[in-house]
């Protein structure tokens, strides 16, 4: 059986990353794919790229009136002011079983146009590990713009707020650039910063590790905390004492928060940079409950309300792997290419038939409260 696959065009704002890459575009053609590429502007690869590959150019936002049994793909969420039911089969990231805001509505669309989801956060093999993830690059990428937040506080007032930033061509010129930035907070006669990251064994965590030793963090500065660390719960005082904090769990349950007002209202406290690369802004368990919006590249900050003590910003930008988006997301689709060539018989393929039963209990869910 032919699968037919269709890229569409993401329309996050400065969301330049791919579902597919010319590279895997060529490898799935070889395996007899059908494959339709919409024409992005704000992609990180030419479309030049993809024709190369052997895609069929399609224009953006085609998709919506492709034939049923057309597989769309993409990365991030559509538009929360699309309503129109959604009958085909789609790959992405939703953003919907957690109780996020909205989650209803999202999978609403799917049961009225008899659609269906298969969410790349939650595609795992027979081990329940996830097939692919941008983890790595999200620690990455948000350890970068903790570094330039903190920097940019060593040299300006409390009355500014970093500036945007724009995704980089290559992770050489991100680091060159944090390099540069750091350098201007050490000639002001600042000391290298002291990081705090929770959740520093997994993917993202180790992203993050990545970056700080890239940019000259010493090891000796970065406190790489995990499940040991937190299991006796929050919220910590370590954190408060700490210059930045990089949050990296992924959150499966409630857990005590790791941090609060009481500890960021003490007039000792030395943390002036949160990076919640989890970014689960909406969820009602969030564990860094001291912000209350997602942030974005061109506003990467949000201001705490703190009383006492240096100002305070949190990152909470919820597609940082979008910074270096080729790297990004060659290594995320490379990871998901298996999984992708076995769409032909995803009816009985472990991956993709328990992303349907998943689906499917959350449409269920949906349902049930809906009618109370």
């Amino acid at each position: 059986m032919t699968v037919t696959l269709h890229l569409r065009a993401e329309t996050k704002p400065l969301e330049a990353r791919a579902a597919l890459t010319p590279t895997t575009v060529k490898e799935l053609l070889a395996e007899g794919f059908k494959i339709y590429v919409e024409d992005s502007p704000q992609s990180i690869f030419d479309i030049d790229e993809y024709r190369r590959a052997g895609a069929e150019i399609v224009p953006a936002g085609s998709w919506i009136a492709a034939p049923r049994d057309r597989i769309i793909i993409g990365l991030k969420e559509m538009p929360d002011e699309d309503t129109f039911p959604l009958v085909q089969e789609h790959i992405q990231f939703a953003h919907c079983y957690k109780d996020q805001q909205g989650w209803k509505d999202v999978l609403r669309r799917f049961i009225n146009g008899k659609g269906m989801l298969y969410d790349l956060e939650f595609l795992e093999d027979d081990n329940g590990r996830r097939v692919a993830a941008f983890g790595f690059y999200a620690g990455f990428a948000g350890a970068a713009i903790g570094c330039m937040d903190w920097a940019f506080k060593q040299t300006h007032s409390d009355n500014e707020d970093l500036g945007g930033v724009n995704p980089y061509p290559n992770e050489d010129a991100l680091i060159k650039d944090v390099k540069q930035r750091l350098s201007g907070a050490f000639k002001k006669g600042a000391k290298k910063p002291t990081v705090l990251i929770i959740g520093a064994k997994g993917r993202c965590g180790s992203g993050a590790v990545d970056l700080l030793h890239k940019v000259g963090i010493p090891d000796g500065n970065i406190s790489k905390w995990d499940i040991e660390e937190t299991s006796k719960g929050g919220p910590f005082r370590e954190i408060a004492q700490t210059d930045i904090f990089i949050n990296c769990i992924y959150l499966s349950k409630p857990i005590p928060p790791f941090i609060n007002y009481d500890l960021l209202n003490k007039k000792d406290r030395r943390l002036r940079t949160v990076v919640d690369v989890s970014a689960d802004t909406t969820n009602p368990h969030n564990p860094i409950p001291i912000y209350e919006i997602a942030t974005v590249f061109n506003k990467p900050t949000v201001k705490v309300p703190t009383t006492v003590g240096p100002k305070l910003s949190v990152v909470s930008i919820d597609h940082l792997p979008s910074l270096l988006p080729r790297e990004a997301s060659e290594s995320f689709v490379r990871d998901l290419l298996p999984s992708l060539k076995d769409l032909p018989n995803r009816r009985v393929s472990p991956v993709w038939v328990k992303a349907e039963r998943l689906f499917n209990r959350h449409c269920a869910r949906a349902e049930r409260s809906s009618r109370l």
